[in-house]
């Protein structure tokens, strides 16, 4: 939910959305809530996501038993028009998590006007690297910067690849493509 939000593509989060109903052994009637439902920005253009979130280790301890369930839940979500996905700690915890939390605290910071021209005015299509940025400031602190900085960086004004971990050596540009 943090790279969602981050990221700021979805429209609304709903907590266990739905309880699916499918069968079970025998004639028992087996049901699956699932842990949520992103509903993304209609600019987007992009399926409702119906999600589970699992520890790999109890995915791969209890797959038998949780695979008629996500069966019954991908079943589902082709009838609703939605996409179903499994998340682990492998897809959540990466560097951009790492990242989105850092930079977070910044998105909304009411970053200094001369300090943030003076930022802009350094990068542009071409790479530069954060330290090669911050050694071209002129005006005293350079430290100063580094909270304009990283807000520009948390609004996707100055971009970077965010799923490499941000350092004094991660390239930034002002374009929207990679240089």
């Amino acid at each position: 939910m943090e790279i969602i939000r981050f990221e700021g593509a979805f429209e609304s989060f709903l907590a266990q959305p739905v309880k699916i109903q499918y069968p079970g052994q025998g004639k028992k009637v087996r049901s699956y809530t699932p842990d949520g439902l992103i509903h993304f920005k209609a600019s987007l253009a992009r399926k409702p996501l119906l999600y589970e979130v699992k520890f790999r280790e109890n995915f791969r301890e209890k797959w038998r038993e949780l695979m008629p369930a996500f069966r019954a839940a991908k079943s589902y979500c082709e009838g609703v028009g939605w996409e179903f996905r499994v998340f682990t700690e492998v897809e959540i915890r990466t560097p951009f998590l790492t990242n989105a939390k850092f930079l977070w605290p910044f998105k909304d910071l009411d970053a200094d006007t001369a300090m943030v021209k003076a930022l802009m005015s350094k990068v542009d299509d071409e790479a530069i690297t954060v330290e090669a940025l911050l050694d071209q400031i002129e005006e005293g602190d350079r430290t100063l910067f580094i909270p304009p900085l990283w807000n520009l960086i948390a609004n996707r004004v100055i971009h970077c690849d965010l799923n490499q971990t941000l350092s004094l050596k991660s390239l930034l540009w002002a374009g929207s493509n990679h240089p």
